[in-house]
């Protein structure tokens, strides 16, 4: 079988501003690739206009994603890792008011958003419902376009070079199924953590990967604990309120820390009580998917709109199974990763592809597999706690009121994190023997639930509860 994607732990978890990696985070990108793409044709310094073109699920709920931000700073050569998340506001209104846009930060043009930056509601391109068109008309009457489609967790992907990816490398354990995973465990005796380590020693070295994926945790941390500091209303007009930083209040009886170990200290003294376990893991979820609503800094995990279910997971983990440790964190975040890039290969993570199953289920399944081989499963219970997770997440649509990453999102990442507990307490007491679906089988069954999905229940805001919720949003 022909290997489908070369996909490491960076891939799946890419530190970026929220609200959506495939709203936000990919036309960002994709903003910046056409930048770079005028800059190696030498025509940046000849552009006198751009248009901007969102099709499909870009243009229906780009607004609520924050798709239009997006596009604009990466044009204006701004990184969505590094940038700024508290000057977000000012540099777009600055962009509105003056009409102007400084490409790459060094070519001004003018630019009138109303005019140069369409939402075409009706349109949709037939390889996927998030496209972006970027046309750049240069001062000697010619022109330069390309056309963008972000595919999901942060991944783009350009018109005309699909079939490109980033070089391939020799990899000592190509995987493309759970059936190649556990395949190279048997043959190895490796756990999965270890075969995915031994992997990314392909592309970079052993140091170097544990600093990149402890720097990941590091963002997870420091969202999460931002979130649970934050207290307010949410942007965007649905007047949501932030409910981490109250709860996390009371779970604490009122106190508040702002160093992260104190933190965790100070919430293990609360007591390993179920419902305050149900509560806290919650409380975690919600700080990030708060942040991320707020065009906060995030980690797609493996998206931005599913970026709370991991984090919550890894925290229950270091928290109330005594996970504070570094090799163990490592160990949770490239398990997770593993198990993530095999739904992309053999499914989706986009849930204008295939519905919030292939993000909050995706996510779910990552978590499990994670905490499952932490707390000492065997890789057969590890790929079983996975498929449970997504067992029950199949069929899950994508409805944001308003189009926006609030209601039901961000709910939808406490259940997303309490069902890969469950699933990993299930998974460590069942003899995998006895297991009756795959995870390839539940893989398959996402994708062929995604071919089957109504088109309004995939990040359109066209069905289910975006249509059922009276709300008067402000004019943009």
């Amino acid at each position: 079988m022909q290997q489908r994607e070369q996909i490491s732990v960076f891939d799946m978890f890419k530190i970026g501003i929220g609200p959506s990696s495939s709203h936000t985070l990919g036309p960002w990108r994709a903003a910046q690739q056409f930048v770079e793409l005028l800059k190696q044709n030498g025509t940046l310094p000849l552009v006198v206009q751009i248009k901007i073109l969102l099709y499909g699920s870009l243009a229906k709920t780009g607004r609520g994603h924050g798709t239009d931000i997006a596009v604009l700073l990466g044009l204006s050569g701004d990184d969505p890792v590094t940038f700024e998340v508290d000057k977000i506001d000012s540099k777009i209104a600055g962009i509105n008011k003056s009409h102007k846009l400084h490409l790459n930060g060094e070519k001004e043009i003018s630019f009138f958003t109303g005019e140069d930056l369409l939402f075409l509601f009706a349109e949709s391109l037939p390889y996927h419902p998030n496209a972006v068109t970027f046309q750049a008309f240069l001062s000697n009457e010619t022109a330069v376009s390309a056309t963008y489609y972000s595919i999901g967790g942060g991944f783009v992907v350009k018109e005309g070079a699909l079939s490109q990816q980033k070089a391939e490398v020799d990899l000592p354990f190509p995987i493309d199924t759970a059936g190649d995973l556990l395949h190279w465990c048997r043959k190895t005796g490796l756990k999965i953590s270890e075969v995915v380590m031994e992997n990314e020693l392909a592309w970079r070295s052993e140091v170097d990967t544990r600093n990149g994926v402890l720097n990941i945790f590091r963002v997870m941390q420091e969202c999460m604990l931002r979130g649970c500091n934050t207290a307010g209303n949410l942007p965007g007009g649905l007047n949501v309120a932030r409910r981490a930083s109250a709860l996390n209040k009371r779970l604490l009886k009122g106190q508040t820390y702002a160093n992260y170990s104190e933190w965790v200290h100070a919430m293990r003294q609360t007591g390993n009580g179920f419902q305050n376990i149900l509560d806290w893991v919650s409380c975690f979820a919600l700080a990030v998917n708060e942040e991320n609503a707020s065009f906060g800094r995030v980690v797609t995990a493996p998206t931005n709109g599913a970026a709370g279910v991991i984090p919550a997971v890894l925290q229950y983990f270091i928290s109330f199974c005594d996970g504070f440790d570094e090799e163990r964190i490592i160990q949770f975040l490239l398990t997770a990763s593993e198990v993530g890039s095999i739904f992309k290969k053999g499914a989706t993570i986009s849930a204008a592809m295939g519905g919030c199953q292939a993000e909050i289920g995706v996510s779910s399944a990552m978590a499990a597999a994670a905490l499952t081989e932490c707390l000492g499963g065997s890789q057969r219970q590890v790929l079983m706690a996975a498929e449970i997770a997504m067992e029950h997440h199949l069929g899950l649509t994508c409805d944001p009121i308003g189009g926006l990453v609030q209601v039901p999102c961000i709910e939808r990442n406490t259940m997303g994190a309490i069902k890969a507990i469950t699933a990993t307490q299930l998974a460590l007491q069942t003899n995998p023997d006895k297991a009756k679906v795959s995870l390839d089988a539940v893989i398959k069954t996402m994708w062929q639930t995604a071919q089957d999905m109504n088109s309004k229940y995939k990040e359109t805001s066209d069905g289910g509860l975006a249509i059922n919720i009276p709300i008067s949003l402000p004019e943009c």
